[in-house]
């Protein structure tokens, strides 16, 4: 029986409108937000049983895309229904991921599942937000303990800086400077995600602190909803392990008995040396977990229970790690706080390649690629808030070594999606426009070892490729990972803090954060953060964002020290580009009927041409012969004849009254009988015959666009010559008449046009 039920609020000039007891009634939870058009069903399901042998908090955030909420049917002609997710849909789900993790107990061990589906896309709202106050309203209603709610909003701003609450589509088209979204609470960030165009720091950290204190009429109004039908809250797990609600005593016993025994290590094996190297630092662990098999079977725990503290090891280890940054500024390889790990930049390690690079920090090593292709190469768009096409691609793959393991190879996962994207929106602010460099740019980024902020290694050695490459990007960009040591009080905030540039693996333990900024010397460009607390407070934030920008400047400092500039000459592998411009009205000249003159240009010439709408051609090849050729059939196709011009043209076709002689593709003229020559001439057959090569000039185009041409003007006048009087008309009329508007007039009877 359906008892639907429906609360709604103004905010940011449109209605925000929440709805439950109508769909998914089978789900722990469900509920429906509408924002503007764009509607998303929330649901949540917790499972009753509890996953045994796992040490981790099992959550599964999915973002469904429907193309029947945009009114779109799939552009495949064999697949129309929806597959795989596409790349946005997997953004958007680990955004919403990001946003909530934080505010659930870690110590629960039951899969939970939330699902945001798309009923219904306007184009205008973002859905992504849409979808996470779903997910904030479900939550915070049902009976899965959750620390909620928290909001989300859309910052973008106008022409004079102001920022704009929920930003539409249309709006970021117009002033795309910002693009950032923002949750949490007015007190604390949760979560960031934004695009910009090189922003100053200051800007960048007013949106986001304005951005959140929008949020407190969203978290006011779900917090009413759930204050009348919100379900009880179930209890939180004593502690995580395999064995449920009321752990056996002895296994909580070998827990605790671990975490002191590593506790008592951490001078004589942790601190006892730096551990500059991941493999160090591994090394330390295993030997620790080996001291604590042998402390566990002294203190008379049974084998069969070991695991219950031995799995946990690395967390007692950086919790000890966080405490020695707390309490003497201490970092386990030796750094400051406010210290970059060592650097290392190389180009052109490949050879055949159009520009690559390698950009190392600490054990971070990534190799970035570049190809440049065709325009045509551009990747087309077809989901379900995205449409049109996309020049710039950046792609991230990893691999079992990436991290010093072994094991099977698959596709990207979601993690890679995601560190592909943030590296390629960094980019983009300093990329060429298509007007000034019409390549398809596609970066791959191979991470040789990760360590520490890949994503960020990435937008570095994608910089240095794409200047190696020659790809004239307005400036160069570098990244770089802020971390955080903390402890929080029983209401989840934050106590005691230090912030730490350049985070790294045992460093990313619990009461961190992993803040990404990317950016130029001049602004930021990319921002991405996460966090292992309830949330940060506004002086973290700025000094976050400030002490990364040092950080920024000195990284961007050694890339430019390597390669200052981009190059100015591409690869002698890269293809090359000619744009020419030609008349619009001309482009079916060019492509002809059913694609056959441009096929045939590409057949002989083995070039590839784009063309846009504005008469813009661009032909791509590897081979200047090719080019060339292809460029002067275009532009012979494309060409406006004028009074004057001389051509050498072939006979095709002979009439009584004159020639038709074929001057460039596609264009004919007339050279009536009295123009063939100084001496009369009573039949053009009697001097000329098909295909003949003749050399003519332009005597005069007429109002009809008819071309008249003449033989005798380019021969000598004989001496003594006699002007003739002129010939009677036939009744087919006289003059010249073109490929055009041949077959106009007394003509169109014995002349058909030619294609």
């Amino acid at each position: 029986m359906l008892k639907p039920q429906s609360w709604s609020m103004e905010w940011g000039g449109r209605t925000l409108f929440i709805e439950t007891g109508r769909l998914a009634l089978q789900a722990d939870a469900s509920c429906t937000v509408r924002y503007g058009d764009t509607t998303i069903l929330a649901t949540v399901v917790k499972s009753k049983n509890i996953r045994s042998g796992i040490d981790y908090f099992p959550l599964m955030v999915d973002f469904e895309e429907k193309l029947y909420a945009a009114g779109k049917i799939k552009g495949s002609r064999f697949i129309k229904r929806e597959g795989r997710p596409s790349d946005d849909a997997i953004l958007t789900a680990r955004l919403i991921d990001r946003a909530i993790r934080p505010l659930f107990d870690d110590r629960v061990r039951n899969d939970i599942q939330v699902i945001l589906t798309a009923l219904s896309v306007d184009g205008e709202n973002e859905a992504a937000v849409i979808g996470l106050i779903a997910a904030s309203c479900v939550l915070s209603i049902s009976s899965v303990p959750w620390n909620g709610p928290i909001g989300a909003a859309h910052i973008g701003c106008d022409a004079e800086n102001n920022p704009i609450l929920n930003i539409t589509t249309s709006q970021i088209i117009e002033n795309g400077k910002l693009d950032m979204i923002v949750a949490g609470a007015k007190e604390k960030l949760v979560m960031v995600e934004a695009g910009a165009q090189q922003v100053p720091e200051a800007q960048a950290l007013l949106a986001m602190k304005w951005g959140c204190e929008q949020l407190e009429p969203v978290t006011d109004f779900i917090t009413k909803i759930q204050s009348e039908i919100g379900m009880e809250k179930e209890p939180v797990p004593m502690c995580a392990d395999d064995l449920g609600d009321t752990p056996d005593a002895m296994e909580e016993k070998v827990r605790r008995s671990t975490q002191k025994f590593v506790a008592g290590l951490v001078d004589s094996d942790i601190f006892n040396s730096p551990k500059i190297s991941k493999d160090e630092r591994k090394k330390m662990v295993y030997e620790i977990e080996q001291k604590a098999t042998e402390f566990l079977t002294a203190e008379g725990f049974d084998e069969s229970i070991h695991g219950a503290g031995l799995k946990n090891i690395k967390l007692y280890v950086s919790e000890e790690v966080t405490k020695r940054i707390l309490g003497k500024d201490e970092r386990l390889d030796g750094r400051k706080l406010t210290e970059i790990r060592e650097l290392h930049n190389e180009i052109d390690l490949l050879p055949r390649v159009h520009g690559s690079a390698m950009f190392m920090r600490g054990d971070t090593q990534v190799l970035s690629i570049v190809t440049l292709g065709a325009p045509g190469d551009v990747q087309t768009l077809d989901s379900m808030e995205e449409v049109g096409t996309k020049r710039y691609m950046h792609h991230y793959n990893d691999a079992p070594f990436t991290y010093g393991e072994a094991g099977p190879l698959r596709g990207p996962g979601r993690r890679a999606i995601g560190h592909g994207a943030l590296a390629e929106r960094a980019l983009e602010p300093v990329l060429p426009t298509q007007e000034t460099f019409p390549y398809a740019m596609r970066v791959v980024s191979e991470i040789m070892g990760s360590n520490g902020s890949s994503s960020m290694a990435s937008t570095c050695a994608s910089t240095l490729s794409l200047m190696a490459a020659g790809v004239p990007i307005s400036k160069p960009v570098a990244g770089i990972a802020m971390g955080l040591a903390s402890v929080c009080d029983e209401q989840g905030n934050l106590k005691q803090w230090k912030i730490l540039t350049d985070l790294q693996d045992i460093e990313d333990g619990p009461g961190g954060m992993d803040f990404k900024i990317a950016g130029t010397v001049d602004g930021i460009t990319a921002i991405q953060m996460d966090t292992k607390t309830q949330g940060l407070p506004w002086d973290l934030v700025e000094q976050t964002v400030k002490q990364s920008r040092d950080a920024r400047l000195q990284i961007l400092g050694v890339m430019t020290g390597l390669i200052a500039e981009p190059r100015t000459e591409l690869s002698p592998y890269a293809p090359r580009i000619e744009t020419i411009h030609i008349d619009p009205e001309k482009i079916r000249d060019v492509i002809g009927p059913g694609g056959k003159v441009i096929n045939k240009i590409i057949e002989e010439t083995s070039v590839q041409i784009d063309i846009e709408q504005d008469g813009r051609v661009m032909v791509t090849s590897n081979d200047a012969e090719g080019m060339k050729r292809a460029i002067a059939i275009i532009e012979e196709l494309t060409h406006e004849v004028t009074a004057g011009e001389e051509y050498e043209g072939t006979v095709v076709r002979l009439e009584d009254f004159g020639a038709f002689v074929q001057i460039l593709p596609g264009k004919d003229g007339l050279v009536h009988v009295s123009e063939i020559g100084w001496e009369r001439v009573n039949k053009p057959s009697d001097v000329l015959k098909m295909n003949d090569k003749v050399k003519v000039v332009v005597k005069e185009i007429d109002n009809l666009g008819r071309v008249n041409l003449s033989m005798k003007a380019l021969k000598v006048k004989p001496e003594g010559y006699v002007e003739q009087p002129p010939r009677e008309r036939t009744s087919f009329g006289g003059g010249g008449r073109s490929g055009g508007g041949h077959g106009g007039g007394g003509f169109r009877k014995p002349f058909q046009k030619r294609d």
